[in-house]
């Protein structure tokens, strides 16, 4: 699954066009990572224990968060993905849930963490939070409604 979601980042970060009938396939693909990302997010909560590091369901969530985040920098999919209902809420709750796990304890989540080897600086959700940040920020870019809801 990790290796499908980084050939659809492959192609979502093409700089090439994009003819109508592949972005009318984007579209639907879109709509559909979305709701896989919704559905696993919580996944991800469980990178705080270093043995859960290679966690496959965590790791597809990353991959997800990465294409969302293509794909709303996009103008092709972004008016699409601002309207699809739970997105932002979803994306907000697990920016709070993984603000407060890197309260709770020291982990991968923690803004202050100290980097002690080179083993938690290629760990795969060091960058999360910003993810989930730049996701919020492309989902209100110019729409009033999402904006109001943050």
């Amino acid at each position: 699954r990790i290796t499908l979601l980084e050939l659809m980042m492959s192609k979502v970060s093409e700089k090439s066009c994009v003819s109508s009938e592949e972005m009318k396939v984007l579209v639907r693909h879109a709509a559909f990572l979305a709701g896989c990302f919704q559905e696993q997010c919580g996944a991800v909560l469980r990178l705080t224990d270093a043995a859960d590091a290679k966690d496959e369901e965590a790791l597809v969530t990353i991959r997800l968060l990465d294409i969302l985040c293509q794909m709303t920098s996009s103008s092709g999919q972004l008016e699409h993905l601002q309207a699809l209902p739970g997105l932002l809420e979803t994306a907000i709750d697990t920016l709070r849930l993984t603000h407060l796990a890197g309260k709770q304890s020291v982990n991968v989540f923690t803004a202050t963490h100290a980097v002690t080897g080179q083993e938690e600086v290629s760990h795969p959700a060091v960058g999360f939070k910003s993810h989930l940040i730049r996701l919020i920020g492309n989902l209100c870019y110019k729409n009033k409604e999402n904006q109001d809801k943050v």
